[in-house]
């Protein structure tokens, strides 16, 4: 049976033309690029036959690079190190080396712009990092009562738990979810993709399902389409509507916004309780065929769409 909160297809804007033409761009790219890798592949070969018969040395013409010399390892900023190892996001990782908990081959670093090489030993808290090679990207559809955290002292239950047997990678959540709220959660081990999603100049795209403790009325409706102001700024949706017309309770929001529980407190300000938050989409990814609790890898379409995003 399908569910009201799965019903937000009045939400699912049109792509873009120049969303379109991006994607379609990117596909022949790669197309381009693997039919590239086949001709190199063939003359390899060719070359290689010829080089058995002569006495010449062979050579590999991988995807990138077309002899076996390795490319060179440049440094990268030391908040981005830390976030290849999966620790956390890039910004996050900066206010750990602010707070003096990264060392540098055994030297204290306080700097998150420091350039450091792959071959360096970082350590944070004392344990040493290692910058993972493989990158990972799942999707979560979250249940209520687990927190977005990789653990938690009071051994309450986290989304970590739910995703224990997807990797073996380090990977840590883009961005939170309220204890109470549900829906689309991302994981990664990529700290350029988590960065890029958090940011706020990016203004990634989210809809939400909220279950409120009485109707919202045409008046309260009009007072957030036109932007409602909280303590930390004003605050807009860029759609809403009503997702169920006989029960207006039930409100579908498409928003932008990172601030911090910024659906709940839009209603706060003007009385009502959330009762249900859902998240029923983020940058374009949705829990379909995904059951509460239940989690799954992203395609690569999916992982080259959320790169190339518009930023």
């Amino acid at each position: 049976m399908k569910r009201k909160t799965d019903n937000f297809n009045k939400f699912y804007n049109r792509k873009r033309n120049s969303a379109v033409k991006e994607e379609l761009r990117q596909e022949k790219k790669t197309v381009k690029k693997e039919r590239q890798q086949a001709v190199d592949r063939h003359f390899e070969a060719k070359r290689n036959k010829r080089a058995v018969l002569t006495g010449a040395p062979q050579v590999h013409a991988g995807p990138e690079n077309k002899t076996t010399a390795p490319k060179p390892q440049g440094s990268i900023p030391l908040n981005k190190y830390i976030a290849h190892a999966g620790v956390s996001s890039r910004r996050s990782a900066a206010l750990m080396v602010k707070e003096g908990k990264v060392t540098v081959n055994g030297n204290a670093v306080t700097d998150p712009g420091t350039k450091v090489l792959l071959t360096d030993t970082v350590k944070l808290n004392g344990k040493k990092l290692t910058v993972s090679s493989h990158f990972v990207y799942i999707l979560l559809n979250k249940p209520k009562d687990f927190l977005t955290t990789t653990s938690d002292p009071q051994g309450r239950k986290t989304v970590q738990q739910l995703i224990a047997t997807a990797t073996d990678e380090r990977v840590y959540p883009i961005g939170r979810l309220d204890r109470n709220t549900s829906g689309v959660l991302l994981f990664t081990n990529d700290g350029d993709l988590s960065q890029k999603l958090s940011h706020p100049k990016n203004e990634v795209k989210k809809i939400y399902h909220a279950g409120l403790d009485k109707a919202l009325t045409k008046a309260d409706f009009e007072k957030i389409i036109n932007g409602i102001e909280l303590e930390d700024g004003l605050a807009r949706v860029d759609a809403m509507a009503y997702a169920d017309p006989k029960d207006k309770t039930q409100i579908g929001l498409e928003i932008h916004s990172g601030k911090n529980r910024i659906v709940r407190r839009i209603f706060a300000a003007l009385g009502y309780d959330v009762k249900t938050l859902d998240r029923v989409m983020y940058a374009g990814l949705t829990k379909k065929n995904v059951p509460r609790g239940k989690w799954r890898f992203l395609d690569e379409k999916e992982i080259r769409i959320l790169k190339y995003l518009k930023s």
